[in-house]
């Protein structure tokens, strides 16, 4: 270990232009006589070939140092020593070398003081991560394993895994999310740490679960993570109801569903692990995970639309219309194909339905209002935003309207017969043709 060159002297090439406002930060620090590396994933996906998202920095640097080398910073880290410098409009994370104390409430150390880099790699969480480019020479300073692992595509925590576990929880879902990412395999110290501590990630806040989640259902071996989830008992705390007793059946479709997907899309995936739910448990997940509002509409309409997709070619045009505009007509065809892969059913259905979706024009599913169109018309935004556009999307089913315009004046047309007879009229026409899409 120690420093070593990149077998490419051109690893700095491969670096995307958005980023490359960067290598001036490292290099004004470097300039000011600071120890200064780039950080983390992006030198790991540089060694590994792909295109980093992002770029930090670590250094020698004090913070007051760094912002006043630096017309635009924000310190978002101030307590952390981490300070977000502004190049060419875009945010870089600079972070001081640091030591950490222990950490008391399994998120955040109870002090931090100032360090070198040996102490400020020892501090990380997996030796992938804890790699270190000096941009001026290409020179890559490794102190803990971590290309050896890049090498034999293993994650593997830095030091004692149950430490770092302790220290922060959600570094398990990290684990298996960066393995799931890569195409890594966990290493047998840490997987053993993650099963012995996975109950501990039921303190870990939902909405950093979910973003760990939502990552690692992105991902092209979304099957093979989840099913690592379940393997290390991580799935059994983040998402019970898929491994509760006798739910042994229900994982294996989960899984088998998620196999067969062929997109790497989120809102999709999701519904793909949840879709052998009813609708309640599907809607208390989301809510419980804090998806947003919108990607939960979309997930449970999803779920919603799979019934109706093996009989869709027996459908009016105007119910066919209604039930692709509130599920999405390619994800509703992908996860219904996914699905009857997974219980070992023909595709024909999927294949029907295709082309049922295929004879109706594009401009068929499109939304003829938005919510800048209402806000256009004077009503103030809030929930009778979705009665209306629903509404909306009802009449034109029926066959009452069919151009934005026509869709305004009807609008309109009801606001002057008393405000909220659109949603009357909704409600009532719901009630008598058993819900929206009848």
């Amino acid at each position: 270990m120690g420093a070593t060159r990149p077998r490419a002297s051109s690893l700095l090439d491969a670096l995307p232009g958005p980023l490359r406002p960067g290598l001036t930060v490292a290099d004004r620090l470097q300039r000011a006589g600071w120890e200064t590396y780039l950080v983390g994933g992006v030198v790991r996906d540089l060694l590994l070939g792909r295109t980093p998202a992002d770029l930090d920095i670590a250094t020698a640097a004090p913070p007051g140092t760094v912002r006043a080398l630096f017309a635009h910073t924000v310190p978002v880290g101030a307590e952390f020593g981490v300070t977000a410098v502004i190049a060419d409009g875009r945010p870089y994370q600079v972070a001081t070398f640091r030591r950490e104390g222990p950490y008391l409430d399994g998120r955040r150390p109870s002090f931090v003081e100032r360090g070198d880099l040996a102490t400020d790699a020892a501090r990380r969480d997996f030796t992938i991560n804890a790699l270190y480019l000096d941009p001026r020479t290409g020179t890559v300073r490794d102190l803990v394993g971590g290309q050896a692992d890049l090498a034999a595509r293993v994650v593997r925590a830095v030091g004692d895994p149950a430490e770092r576990f302790r220290e922060d929880r959600l570094r398990m879902l990290r684990a298996v999310r960066l393995a799931t990412e890569l195409g890594f395999t966990l290493d047998a110290g840490t997987r053993g740490a993650i099963e012995a501590a996975a109950p501990l990630v039921a303190s870990v806040s939902a909405e950093r679960v979910r973003d760990e989640l939502l990552r690692l259902l992105a991902a092209p071996q979304r099957a093979a993570g989840a099913r690592l989830l379940a393997e290390t008992g991580l799935l059994g705390v983040v998402l019970p109801e898929l491994a509760e007793p006798g739910a042994g059946d229900r994982l294996a479709v989960t899984l088998a569903c998620l196999e067969a997907l062929r997109r790497p899309e989120a809102t999709l995936a999701l519904a793909a692990m949840l879709h052998t739910l009813d609708f309640a448990r599907v809607e208390a997940v989301c809510r419980r995970l804090r998806v947003p509002s919108a990607q939960r509409r979309a997930v449970v309409a999803l779920i919603a639309g799979l019934p109706a997709v093996p009989v869709l070619s027996r459908k009016r045009p105007s119910e066919v219309r209604a039930l692709l505009r509130h599920a999405g007509a390619a994800a509703l065809l992908e996860l219904s194909r996914a699905a009857a892969v997974a219980r070992g059913e023909g595709t024909r259905a999927a294949r029907r339905a295709a082309v049922v979706v295929a004879s109706v024009p594009a401009d068929g599913l499109a939304a003829l209002l938005s919510g800048r169109d209402l806000r256009a018309l004077g009503l103030a935004p809030g929930p009778q935003y979705r009665a209306i556009l629903d509404a909306v999307g009802q009449a034109r089913a029926r066959g009452e309207i069919a151009s934005p315009a026509e869709a305004r004046a009807w609008v309109r047309a009801r606001l002057r017969a008393g405000g909220h007879a659109v949603t009357v009229e909704r409600s009532r026409r719901s009630a008598r043709s058993g819900g929206p899409g009848g």
